[in-house]
């Protein structure tokens, strides 16, 4: 198995526009991000950008990026995009998908994407949960829950489902983490294929995969790592940076 992380980022998110470059304790973002990545050992990292303040930001900290077309319309296509200039040869056999806005993802849980693959030979895509910060979580429709096939005390599992949806009953529920581990033909049977019923239904595009019948499994995290989408996330973000600083 030969891993390659991408993270794909872009400056025209809707809630928090110009994020990747946000200053978290004097690093931009998405340099925290790239130092994460760098850090877990699954393989070489690279960004795969919108905008080209963002392959500026990320070389001036010695990182690799690729300029990608500012209009693709999903991280999947930029990272296939990337995936091409990078990689024209093929020796890439698998896909870390890192979100650009995870500034503090411990690296052990990249590793154990990876690891998923490595693994577990029925698995087609790998991705992570954690378990819920609080009760509330399970009736919060932001908060997407996933659904797994878990023996007691297993950290790994096949994931059946993920829903916005409230779960029925007292018991606790995980919550999805957006980090994926892609072979590389699913990766691209998943970016060529329209988006499903379920996936337009719940908006969540990890469906469109399970309707294709791949294969997802799921490690558990510790704890869910923070997650930067509007600016009271990223003053909590900031407010890390200086606890641990």
């Amino acid at each position: 198995m030969n891993p390659i992380v991408l993270i794909p980022a872009r400056m025209a998110a809707t809630r928090l526009p110009g994020k990747p470059l946000a200053d978290i304790g004097g690093v931009p973002m998405i340099v925290r991000v790239l130092r994460q990545a760098q850090a877990a050992g699954a393989g070489p990292v690279a960004v795969a950008a919108g905008d080209s303040a963002i392959v500026e930001a990320v070389r001036a900290a010695g990182g690799e990026a690729v300029l990608t077309d500012p209009d693709l319309p999903s991280g999947s296509d930029r990272i296939l995009a990337a995936l091409a200039e990078l990689d024209p040869g093929r020796e890439h056999d698998v896909v870390i998908n890192l979100q650009g806005d995870m500034p503090f993802v411990e690296p052990g849980v990249l590793a154990a994407c990876a690891g998923l693959l490595a693994e577990q030979p029925a698995c087609d895509i790998a991705t992570v949960v954690a378990p819920e910060a609080s009760p509330a979580d399970r009736g919060n429709a932001d908060v997407v829950k996933a659904i797994l096939s878990l023996q007691p005390g297993a950290r790994t599992g096949r994931a059946l489902y993920f829903t916005r949806s409230t779960l029925y009953g007292d018991q606790p529920v995980w919550r999805h983490v957006g980090i994926y581990g892609y072979r590389r033909p699913a990766l691209e049977q998943f970016n060529t294929a329209p988006p499903s019923p379920l996936e337009t239904r719940e908006k969540l595009e990890q469906l469109r995969a399970l309707e294709l019948g791949l294969s997802i499994w799921a490690a558990v995290a510790d704890d869910a790592p923070i997650s930067v989408d509007n600016p009271s996330d990223l003053e909590r973000a900031r407010e890390h940076a200086r606890s641990v600083s």
